[in-house]
């Protein structure tokens, strides 16, 4: 027998083997492995861990569609030690989570509108905070006219899964005042008298909420964060508005919705080649609504914002392959970087500086 055929048949009983020996000890294997992964995980917090200045994590960057590498829309605003989240996406709770950013750690919640894919998530959010920071009070959500309804609802809903949890852990765990959210209403002024109002300013923080156009929704706003010299500013979603453009002037970044018509048109035709007539209306319909990738790159270069970041992706891109495709013509609006945004991603912005650092979470 040859040194090669040798060494092969060695490997091959030493890869026998230890397979063997993890099949025998599978259980001792896998408790450890569990041991080891809650001690990297639980109680997982990197905020401490980030300069002091604004920073940007994106929970959620999907849409209504099916998307497995996206949650609903959530992006998540910690400045300094502070944290809040804008729009409650599905999945987008477990989101934070993978970040090793804490909801027991938020201080409140921003809802842009009230269609269903921006809300569904907010259950998990406020049970998550509830029950992991043991908070006396309710969690504040903070949206247009008529957020209180959407919080009340979801409050109902919830009603009989928190008497099951207080009355399992004790109110010593589970404090009754602290379940729930607290809808927090503001009112835009009147259209044509301007189209912002800061809605919290507070240890030099400001959140000013602006209108956009996503008739026939309405109200709908997107949000602006100043901290310490920097800024991010949250379209939420609309078709291109000048208000956003207004906003978001000179903003560190602009995080943008987009829906690139050319793919969305190709899922029109498959639906109505499958006789789904219904659906086939609804890829022409959200044409009038939402803004183009090419339309957010120039909303992004009159404002002067130093980055473009898209998210609610429309339709799903199921590998950054396709990204270009998404992208079309937007280089050609907009000459500073345009990310298109993945689950996951967390965007520094260090006080008092210029510098904007970009890297992944999970």
């Amino acid at each position: 027998m040859t040194k090669t055929k040798k060494l092969l048949l060695t490997m091959l009983v030493l890869s026998a083997v230890v397979v063997a020996t993890v099949f025998i000890f599978q259980k001792q294997v896998a408790t450890r492995l569990m041991q080891q992964m809650a001690h990297k995980n639980v109680g997982r917090n990197i905020i401490p861990t980030l300069p002091d200045g604004l920073h940007l994590a994106l929970c959620g960057t999907g849409s209504p569609f099916p998307d497995p590498s996206r949650a609903g829309p959530c992006s998540a605003i910690i400045a300094g030690d502070r944290l809040f989240i804008v729009d409650t996406g599905e999945g987008s709770a477990r989101n934070l989570g993978y970040m090793g950013i804490p909801a027991a750690k938020i201080e409140a919640i921003f809802l842009t509108h009230f269609h269903s894919d921006h809300i569904d998530g907010l259950g998990p959010f406020m049970l998550q905070r509830w029950g992991v920071g043991t908070f006396q009070t309710p969690t504040p959500v903070y949206g247009p006219t008529g957020v209180d309804k959407v919080v009340d609802g979801f409050r109902a809903a919830y009603v009989l899964d928190f008497g099951y949890r207080v009355a399992h852990h004790s109110e010593k765990i589970m404090p009754p005042g602290g379940s729930g959210g607290k809808g927090m209403p503001f009112a835009l002024p009147p259209a044509g008298q301007g189209d912002d109002v800061v809605v919290l300013n507070d240890k030099g923080l400001k959140v000013t909420a602006f209108r956009v156009d996503h008739a026939p929704i309405d109200p709908a706003v997107g949000y602006r964060f100043d901290y310490k010299g920097r800024s991010v500013v949250i379209s939420g979603d609309t078709k291109k508005t000048p208000s956003v453009q207004a906003v978001a002037k000179g903003a560190d970044i602009l995080v943008h919705e987009a829906l690139q018509p050319s793919l969305v048109k190709i899922l029109e035709t498959e639906f109505a080649d499958h006789n789904l007539n219904n659906m086939s209306q609804v890829m022409r319909d959200i044409l009038n609504y939402h803004t183009t990738p090419e339309e957010a790159a120039a909303q992004a270069a009159a404002a002067g914002a130093k980055q473009l970041v898209l998210n609610h992706i429309v339709p799903p891109m199921p590998v950054r392959f396709a990204y270009p495709a998404f992208l079309g013509d937007a280089a050609k609006f907009y000459d500073q970087p345009i990310t298109v945004g993945e689950d996951g991603m967390l965007f520094s912005l260090p006080a008092n500086s210029t510098s904007i650092d970009h890297k992944r979470l999970y």
